[in-house]
C-alpha cells in the first residue's frame, strides 16, 4: 500500500533501534501518530534539533552541544582521578550511579584483532595525552568484563605502568544476585576479590 509507505519506513526506521524489534516499533508509531500534538511533533522538532547540535566532547569523548562537555568544565572535578570506559553509555550509567565525582574517558570502543580495531582507532593516544596534560593520579579501568574488554584494559595498563595509579572496577556478585544465577567467570571473581567483614 503507497498511502502507508511514510509510516512503514518509519516503523522500519524504529525497529533498528535497540531494544526495539518491529512489533515495538509499530506500538510506538502508532501511539506516537495517535498523540500527534502532544508526542509526535514535538519529538521530531527535538531530533532535528539534536541531529543538528548533538557532539561529541573534545576532552573526553561524551557526547552534548557543547565543544566541551559540563563534567570536563566543573572545576570540582578536576581532583586527579580519571574514569576510562569503553561508550558514552558507560559513562552515563557511571553518572546515573552518582557515586564517581572525577572525570571520565571514553575510548570509543575496545581492541579487536577480528574486527581490526586498534590503539589507533579508539582514543588511546588521548588518554595518554591527557593523562600527562592534567596531572591525573589515579586512572579506573571501568571496561566491560568481555574478552575485548580485558584485553583493551591489560593493554592501557601496560602503557601506563609506571606513569600513574591504575585501579579497576570490582567484579563479583551483584547486590542481591543469587549464586545458582552466577556464570562460573562471576563466581571466579568474586572469590578472587573477597574481603574481611
Amino acid at each position: 500500500m503507497s498511502s502507508n509507505r511514510d509510516i512503514d519506513n518509519l516503523i522500519e526506521m524504529m525497529a533498528k533501534l535497540p531494544g526495539l524489534g518491529p512489533r515495538s516499533a509499530r506500538r510506538a508509531v502508532l501511539h506516537l501518530i495517535a498523540k500527534r500534538d502532544l508526542k509526535l511533533t514535538p519529538l521530531a522538532d527535538l531530533m532535528q534539533i539534536v541531529a543538528a547540535t548533538a557532539r561529541a566532547c573534545e576532552t573526553c569523548g561524551n557526547i552534548g552541544t557543547a565543544p566541551v562537555c559540563d563534567i570536563c568544565l566543573s572545576p570540582k572535578r578536576a581532583n586527579g582521578l580519571l574514569c576510562v570506559v569503553e561508550d558514552v553509555a558507560d559513562l552515563w550509567a557511571m553518572e546515573r550511579a552518582g557515586s564517581f565525582k572525577g572525570r571520565y574517558h571514553v575510548l570509543g570502543g575496545t581492541l579487536s584483532a577480528l574486527d581490526q580495531v586498534g590503539p589507533e582507532q579508539l582514543r588511546i593516544p588521548a588518554l595518554i595525552r591527557r593523562i600527562e596534560a592534567e596531572g591525573i593520579n589515579e586512572v579506573i579501568l571501568a571496561l566491560n568484563a568481555t574478552i575485548d574488554g580485558q584485553t583493551t584494559a591489560h593493554y592501557i595498563a601496560d602503557q601506563l605502568e609506571n606513569h600513574v595509579r591504575l585501579t579497576s572496577l570490582a567484579q563479583g556478585v551483584p547486590i542481591g544476585g543469587e549464586l545458582d544465577y552466577l556464570d562460573d567467570g562471576t563466581i571466579s571473581a568474586a572469590l578472587a576479590a573477597r574481603k574481611a567483614l
